[in-house]
């Protein structure tokens, strides 16, 4: 049976909050805040109404925010309070005579619909949805108790997904913990080891290397994109042509997310904020990266975070020490390895999973 399929405005209006909170105590939330493709809230921020900027709104726990900037993040949230939010989200307020709040969420992950999304923006550093095709954008849209379904077996996979994700995260804190152990707190160098600015470390090999669009990357292809997002891999592409020229390893930072990434092997610069460094001699570029890890980056929203990296002071320990810590974390991400291929699957069965749901 195929389901009808209606405009997103016609059940899900842009509707926020008409419950105001005069000198409450209340939730905060910004974009930072929202984890991308799970929609988990990573820290809440309290505080009192009246210290909020103009460019805010008042929602409560019968919206589904959705974030308009950079729709390639993917972020989109259920709220389980009320609170204020940047206008950079969209307050949905689906109507619950037809349409499910969870339901309407996963669609919104969805990566058909992401795909979608990213495709009909405007702007070029700061890239947005368009909103005429938001609006005018249908949703299938079954039952209530079949969208109920669907929402019962997503939760579960999702459940599943994270788990195998939390199993990953502890595996990965083995590292970061034997690095404090060998050369304590890079930032506040207890153990007293010469410093070195960022110039003296590290040479940005960015500039001259072709950028992809995320509206080019392919699900598979003959070589790796790596962007400024979460995942490690974004996507494809098989125009080898574009690949980054430098020498290998590099570490690769997202100016607007502050995520450093690792990379040994050929692969294509995302569009949008990323910056390849390269080590200089006699520094190893794998423990280079997990000191990167550890520094105490400040979060300026979605500017740019470079300046603050070239700000930084870096511990230079003995080579021969950095040498043994870049053994063994080269051990340790072997095995993580093999963890991360299992989570892969998992997350691609979930993407086709997401997809099949709402295909009716």
């Amino acid at each position: 049976m195929r389901w009808p399929a209606v405009p997103l405005r016609e059940i899900a209006p842009p509707k926020a909050s008409t419950q105001p909170f005069p000198d409450s105590f209340v939730w905060h939330l910004s974009l930072e805040q929202i984890e991308g493709d799970t929609g988990a809230v990573l820290a809440k921020n309290y505080d009192y109404s009246g210290n909020v900027g103009s460019s805010t709104f008042y929602f409560d726990t019968g919206n589904v925010l959705y974030s308009k900037l950079r729709p390639y993040l993917n972020k989109v949230v259920v709220p389980d309070e009320p609170g204020i939010a940047t206008t950079e989200l969209i307050p949905l307020r689906p109507d619950p005579k037809v349409l499910n709040p969870r339901y309407l969420a996963f669609y919104l992950r969805s990566p058909n619909f992401v795909k979608q999304a990213s495709h009909h923006v405007a702007g070029t550093k700061m890239p947005r949805v368009v909103m005429d095709w938001f609006w005018k954008h249908k949703i299938p849209l079954p039952p209530l108790s079949e969208q109920k379904r669907i929402v019962e077996i997503l939760d579960e996979a999702d459940r599943i997904r994270r788990s195998r994700r939390e199993a990953n995260q502890k595996a990965e804190r083995i590292i970061p913990a034997l690095f404090l152990k060998m050369f304590g707190d890079p930032v506040s160098n207890p153990k007293g080891w010469p410093t070195k600015l960022f110039a003296d470390i590290f040479r940005d090999t960015t500039a001259g290397n072709k950028k992809l669009q995320s509206k080019q990357f392919l699900e598979f292809g003959r070589i790796a994109v790596v962007d400024q997002g979460q995942s490690q891999i974004a996507g494809y592409t098989d125009d080898v042509a574009l690949a980054y020229k430098g020498t290998f390893p590099v570490i690769v930072f997202g100016d607007h997310t502050r995520i450093f990434k690792f990379v040994d092997h050929p692969f294509v610069l995302g569009a949008d904020g990323v910056r390849v460094l390269i080590t200089k001699p006699r520094y190893n570029p794998l423990f280079a990266y997990w000191h990167c890890q550890l520094l105490n980056m400040p979060i300026a929203g979605y500017s740019r975070h470079f300046k603050f990296l070239k700000e930084k002071f870096f511990i230079c320990p003995d080579k021969g020490l950095q040498d043994r810590f870049a053994n063994f974390a080269s051990i340790v991400t072997s095995q993580i390895s093999v963890f991360e291929n299992a989570a892969d699957r998992v997350e691609r069965l979930f993407s086709v999973m997401l997809d099949r749901a709402f295909s009716g």
